[in-house]
């Protein structure tokens, strides 16, 4: 072996050696009681309100966040989800009595909601307070144990969650482990029992494929390019507004961001003209000189957005950058050739691409030609060309007429769906997707008929099948 090999492997088995501590916490029953959970919950929330400052400004020093977007979306929407939790659980928590059958009769049946043990949450960079804290309290929710892999990629986020965190929540219970690619390698030689993954595609078959090795299953919250279609029925001013806002929040650095826009052309020009406008109204005539507009991650990232841009053409507004302070201007850019890779990569970034298309039905088809998305967006007055976009494509999830909001409702299970994910949390279903669902039959014992039980004489077969005609 290398020394390289060495070091992975004394990685991988102190890791080994956490996970155990973990696994010792959980079996002996601490994380199953109510309180012990709500505690929990309440500890995440004080954590929020105890840092929100030094948070916001590690969003700020990670990824240029304003200090608005960094509340609004890393702070105080995970608040509001993690109390919504933490006040419907014990309804969450009790069995599930279903009516058993006829068959089972006498009997009782129900559906008991236990915990699965210790899982993996890894969380991406662009949102790494929400992204990760969120998964974190729907597993503690459902009473497991945690190991929290915050991103390197946001390193002052990550290190405010690594020197603070461990004081709110039990220390027995949740581990945070701090680095970059070795160090989630090494986690994942591990066996955990769950493993919640929010990132790219290419590296979500990557966590898939190590869990498998244990057989554990594992959530992937994933990307891919989500597709906005523009009725010409739509309100082009509401549209514009809602769009711009969704398309350049976090630097366009969102997972739902709306992707690439697909107008019909009649109305195209219109609503690139009131998009500039947006733009010009939310961000002034110099957005590199505005607070309210985000940074670009880092100057690698960068460069794959500038290159896009660059090799696209038609760019109508934007295009300018700065790579010493990670800028990318809001970018549009008309008609790109379909098979570049503005529409051939999720952009992740700042720059909305806008196609022209005849019709309602050729935006389907062009949506339904390529990988179903995270997100799909429609804007148009009528409910029939809504309802038809709803029902003939498929999405993680979607919105008619606003974009990127379907993620706020705490009873809208939120997730992906082939390439673009597989699984779903938030509310309900993020204490679902950590929980095991046990059936249970209970069966008296004064009634014990010989029907069952061989010898199997011809007159126990006529009732059998007479029974299950």
């Amino acid at each position: 072996m290398t020394d390289t090999d060495n070091q992975a492997a004394a990685m991988a088995a102190s890791y080994g050696e956490l996970i155990a501590g973990l696994r010792q916490t959980f079996e002996s029953g601490r994380t199953r009681p109510i309180a012990w959970r709500r505690e929990q919950l309440a500890g995440l929330v004080q954590f929020l309100v105890a840092h929100e400052d030094e948070l916001i400004e590690a969003l700020r020093t990670d990824l240029g966040k304003p200090p608005f977007e960094a509340y609004g979306t890393d702070i105080g929407v995970v608040r509001m989800h993690i109390r919504d939790i933490s006040r419907k659980l014990d309804r969450w928590m009790k069995p599930d009595r279903v009516f058993p059958g006829l068959l089972s009769l006498p009997g009782t049946a129900e559906v008991i909601k236990e915990p699965l043990g210790v899982v993996l949450v890894i969380a991406p960079w662009n949102y790494p307070v929400q992204l990760l804290l969120e998964p974190v309290a729907a597993a503690l929710a459902a009473g497991n144990c945690v190991v929290a892999k915050p991103s390197e990629l946001a390193p002052a986020t990550a290190s405010v969650l690594a020197r603070h965190l461990h004081r709110f929540v039990d220390p027995d219970a949740v581990a945070l482990v701090e680095g970059g690619v070795p160090e989630t390698t090494a986690l994942l030689e591990n066996r955990f029992d769950h493993v919640f993954f929010t990132g790219s595609t290419a590296v979500g078959r990557v966590v898939m494929a190590a869990a498998a090795k244990h057989l554990t299953p594992v959530t992937l919250e994933l990307g891919g390019k989500s597709p906005t279609i523009v009725a010409a029925d739509a309100d082009l001013a509401v549209a514009a507004r809602r769009i711009t806002w969704a398309k350049f929040m976090n630097a366009g650095q969102t997972c739902i961001a709306p992707d690439y826009l697909l107008v019909e052309r009649s109305v195209r020009d219109e609503l690139v003209d009131r998009i500039q406008g947006a733009i010009r109204e939310f961000y002034g005539t110099d957005p590199k000189v505005t607070a309210d507009l985000g940074r670009i991650v880092n100057e690698r990232h960068h460069d794959r957005l500038t290159r896009l841009v660059s090799g696209s053409g038609g760019v109508v507004c934007g295009g300018d950058h700065d790579r010493s302070t990670r800028y990318l201007a809001p970018t549009i850019v008309l008609d790109p050739d379909v098979d570049s890779g503005l529409m051939s990569e999720e952009i992740f970034g700042p720059v909305l691409p806008v196609l022209a298309i005849d019709s309602v039905e050729d935006a389907i088809a062009f949506v339904n030609d390529r990988d179903k998305p995270l997100a799909l967006y429609v804007y148009t007055r009528s409910k029939e060309t809504a309802d038809r976009v709803l029902a003939r494509t498929s999405s993680g999830g979607a919105c008619v007429n606003h974009s990127v909001m379907h993620i706020l409702p705490e009873n809208l299970p939120f997730g992906g769906v082939g390439p673009s994910g597989m699984g779903a949390y938030h509310g309900k279903a993020g204490f679902d997707v950590f929980s095991h669902h046990k059936s249970v039959l209970r069966k008296p014992t004064f009634l014990d008929p010989k029907l069952l039980y061989p010898p199997y004489a011809l007159w126990k077969a006529k009732i059998m099948r007479a029974v299950f005609r």
